[in-house]
């Protein structure tokens, strides 16, 4: 399914979710713009708590990457982005703002970025970098008044 299918599923799903169901998700105590450790959180609590708000789950499992290239790819394949991620963080950030805005009205997301590699290939230095592009996406859907948590967890 595309994201853009989803979105008319999680749209007609959000419709009919109850206006209390934030209060009885995991999410309760959880600005609606954030990037944090996943920590306290399991992701099938956090796939549930995306399908009960009728908000997009996007998930990548990043354990096989050594590298930065390596992050892009399996961001771009496992979030199933239509736009080409390519080699730069950039194209990532491009790829989760601008695009889907342009498709229509977007319910919310939440991401979970598991396993981000640590090691010389893909230092902490690219490990803030990436979690900026998420940051700076979670601002971009926070000034349209669009929820976007992304959860993360290191290797």
């Amino acid at each position: 399914m595309s994201l853009r299918q989803e979105t008319t599923t999680s749209q007609r799903a959000a419709a009919d979710a109850p206006l209390h169901a934030i209060t009885e998700t995991p999410l309760r105590g959880v600005r609606p713009n954030i990037v944090q450790s996943i920590r306290a959180f399991r992701v099938p609590e956090l796939q549930g708590a995306a399908q009960s708000l009728g908000q997009h789950f996007l998930y990548a499992n990043l354990a096989n990457a050594q590298s930065k290239q390596d992050v892009l790819d399996l961001i771009g394949q496992q979030f199933m982005l239509s736009v080409h991620v390519g080699k730069n963080f950039d194209a990532l950030y491009d790829s989760m703002t601008d695009p889907l805005h342009k498709s229509g009205p977007q319910p919310g997301f939440i991401v979970v970025l598991e396993h981000i590699p640590a090691n010389s290939k893909f230092d902490k230095e690219a490990r803030e970098q990436l979690l900026d592009i998420f940051r700076d996406a979670a601002d971009y859907w926070g000034d349209r008044k669009i929820p976007f948590r992304c959860f993360y967890s290191f290797l």
